[in-house]
């Protein structure tokens, strides 16, 4: 009789990105010329300003081969020494701006382009889809839609227009990601400040930390995560300020009946049920993420192949000096157990 093999170690497990993009130029080809489109574009560059669009074209074009040819991609991953990575499209496919008709071909196209460009090296990538949030009656196709694909889950954003994430439309969704065990990565794209935000970049180096707070928020506050306790998120960018900041909203649920009234728990204790990727570019900061989510909730995030992410994210993890069981767990070993890839 064989003998079975031996359980793998977090420490032989293999390191999982779980925050890398795609680029999918058929979506853009969909969406040409369609109703909404320009006003979506003009939006964003007022929210962002003309230096950031300056800068961002040429960032983009230079990355495109990381970001569209899987041999690229993949020689990339080996000089990170990343031996998987979890692929999502980049959140300007969300084109929350459609019409029905024009979201249901924007997901299925981005599942099926997605499903395709992962295939090519389905050992050492693993996929993500798209839903639609500004139509809420198609969510649960659109998750249904992607796991048919073979794909994981689902990017979301952390707004729709007029809706945020505790709007009771999305209670469906939530319910048949956690039946389903779906992924969601939870990763903003656009913040409500606007022009606030402009100059400098504060659009995305300020936007999205804060996007991604108010997001978790409403998924706390609002119960959410009370009434759907198996729902598997991951939050990009270390889940911005609010793991940092946690306090204050603990604070705020036990002194007024306002801000304690939709959530059963402190906020605090919500973070040990949500998963963040390491990206948050200090040291400090991740040491801190780990301590109030949990290492076994911390998972490696490098933005591939884009500026504001880390070209050596296992360095990047390195540098909070964390214990070798904790550093193992961060940079593969939770996110293989999540996903159930050794």
């Amino acid at each position: 009789m064989p003998r079975a093999s031996a359980p793998r170690t977090r420490a032989s497990a293999p390191t999982v990105d779980v925050h890398a993009h795609v680029l999918l130029p058929e979506i853009e080809a969909l969406v040409e010329g369609r109703p909404g489109l320009s006003g979506a574009r003009a939006l964003d560059a007022r929210r962002n300003g003309p230096a950031a669009l300056a800068v961002s074209g040429p960032m983009v074009r230079e990355r495109f081969p990381r970001l569209t040819d899987t041999a690229v991609r993949l020689a990339a991953m080996d000089a990170q020494g990343v031996d998987v990575q979890l692929v999502s499209p980049s959140p300007s496919h969300y084109h929350y701006w459609a019409d029905e008709p024009t979201a249901e071909k924007v997901y299925r196209l981005a599942h099926e382009a997605t499903a395709a460009h992962c295939a090519a090296a389905p050992d050492r990538l693993l996929g993500l889809g798209l839903v639609p949030l500004q139509h809420p009656r198609l969510a649960v196709e659109a998750l249904d839609h992607a796991l048919a694909q073979g794909l994981l889950g689902v990017e979301i954003s952390s707004h729709a227009p007029g809706r945020e994430l505790s709007d009771p439309a999305y209670e469906p969704f939530w319910s048949r990601a956690a039946e389903t065990g779906a992924l969601l990565f939870l990763h903003p794209f656009g913040c409500t400040l606007d022009e606030r935000l402009d100059q400098w970049y504060l659009s995305n180096t300020v936007g999205q930390p804060t996007e991604n707070a108010v997001a978790l928020s409403h998924l706390i506050f609002s119960g959410v995560l009370d009434r759907h306790p198996g729902l598997k998120v991951i939050a990009a960018h270390g889940g911005g300020y609010l793991p940092t900041h946690i306090g204050r909203s603990d604070h705020a649920w036990s002194a007024r009946p306002d801000a304690g009234a939709g959530c059963a728990h402190l906020p605090s204790s919500y973070l040990k049920r949500l998963y963040f990727d390491s990206l948050v570019h200090d040291p400090h900061v991740l040491r801190e993420l780990v301590r109030v989510a949990g290492a076994d909730r911390v998972l490696l995030g490098s933005d591939f192949p884009f500026d504001m992410g880390t070209e050596d994210p296992v360095g990047a993890l390195r540098a909070a000096r964390l214990t070798d069981s904790d550093f193992h767990a961060v940079r593969g070993g939770n996110a293989a157990a999540l996903i159930g890839k050794d």
